[in-house]
């Protein structure tokens, strides 16, 4: 096995856990990227640095392993976190970085300041393990939670272009992800004509319109849940509205002009987003209410097959290091690994310490065991990514 500094990943962590890089306006990415850029360059690294938006930037190195010519393998990680939330909802100080119990709790100590160490700390220990064939992109990108304009500015950039295959180090217990649902959000606006409530005759009325959309709509789950069975690792599609608004509590006698229902579906790999959102306009316009859908996010399904090479060698890699058969799972929401996979052409896999359900909650924490053996596991995963051996 490859020796890896499992004090030194920890420790690192327990440094990015500290800094409060929420994806909320007055604290975003920066700080957190300095962290990283500044340990990237006590290595030796060149890391460059792109700015995405005002204090969001990506953080890329390219670690060349100077045994001669062979493929790029991408390691992913985002510097992002979601707000802590209630404070009295915490045990702990939630940018404190205590180990207790064995142990590391935070915001973001899961998701994913420890996958993205982990990405770091595996590479040094292959870099210092010898020459490796070919080369390691280790990337920290900004707004993996929003937008995730770090992912698509990656690739607008062309920085994935000379890209093999991507490791995105999302806490999934273990497990190995090459699928993830898509999601498609949708905004639907309909638009009447506003009027007395005592006259309802002289207006068109759209809340009246929101009712028969909702039925429609999970009819349309319905409908698309019988032609997509259920799929082994992400189960089934889900069209749930989310958001609904329209007048104003101040003025409860009169009828709106507009109205607007918010809906996030949640894709499995064989249904066509494209089709969707035109069904979902045509349940939206009746009874003389105009109905306009905005896509606000598209993220196509990931289905990359066990037996592409980054699935396979990181499948390898599981077994050699924790002696156990790998488990195959989904990912349930979406990730980078979305972007990079459907609009930079790169096989993705998810893979990383923490549990798969623990992202977002208070109390957020990884195992202190799962961080070193996920950077033994990457470290290995990268090994035979670029020497073939999987």
């Amino acid at each position: 096995m490859i020796d890896v500094d499992a004090d030194g990943v920890v420790e690192f962590t327990r440094e990015l856990v500290r800094v409060p890089s929420t994806n909320d306006p007055g604290r975003r990415e920066r700080a957190a990227a300095e962290l990283v850029a500044a340990r990237m360059r006590a290595w030796g690294w060149e890391p460059a640095w792109y700015e995405v938006e005002p204090d969001r930037p990506n953080v890329v190195a390219v670690v060349e392993g100077g045994g001669g010519d062979g493929p790029t393998l991408m390691f992913e990680g985002h510097t992002d976190v979601v707000t802590e939330g209630d404070l009295s909802e915490w045990s702990v100080d939630p940018f404190g970085g205590e180990i207790r119990d064995g142990r590391l709790w935070g915001r973001g100590s899961a998701d994913m300041k420890s996958g993205l160490a982990a990405t770091l700390y595996a590479t040094r220990a292959l870099q210092l393990a010898g020459p490796f064939p070919g080369r390691i992109k280790v990337c920290a990108l900004a707004d993996e939670e929003g937008l995730m304009i770090g992912a698509h500015h990656f690739v607008a950039e062309g920085l994935a272009a000379d890209v093999d295959g991507a490791i995105v180090a999302e806490p999934e217990a273990g497990e190995i992800c090459a699928v993830a649902k898509g999601a498609l959000r949708l905004r639907v606006d309909l638009t009447g004509r506003m009027a007395h409530g005592a006259m309802p005759g002289h207006g068109r009325n759209p809340v009246a319109a929101v009712g028969p959309l909702l039925v429609g709509l999970r009819e349309l789950q319905d409908e698309l849940q019988r032609r997509h069975p259920a799929h082994e690792h992400l189960g089934e599609v889900y069209v749930t509205p989310t958001v609904l608004r329209a007048g104003a509590p101040e003025q409860v006698n009169v009828i709106p002009a507009t109205a607007s229902v918010f809906v996030d579906v949640r894709t499995l790999p064989g249904v066509e987003h494209k089709d969707l959102t035109g069904r979902v306009a045509a349940l939206a316009a009746r009874d003389g209410i105009t109905a306009e859908v905005s896509v606000l996010v598209d993220r196509p399904p990931v289905d990359v097959p066990p037996s592409e090479p980054v699935v396979a060698a990181l499948a390898a890699a599981h077994r050699a290091v924790t002696g156990e058969e790998p488990v195959y799972g989904g990912v349930p929401g979406s990730t980078d690994g979305t972007v990079l996979t459907h609009w930079g052409g790169v096989p993705s896999v998810v893979y990383g310490p923490g549990g798969k359900w623990i992202a977002h909650q208070a109390d957020e924490y990884v195992e202190i065991e799962e961080i070193v053996r996920c950077t033994r596991v990457f470290a290995e995963a990268a090994r035979r990514f670029l020497t073939g051996d999987y």
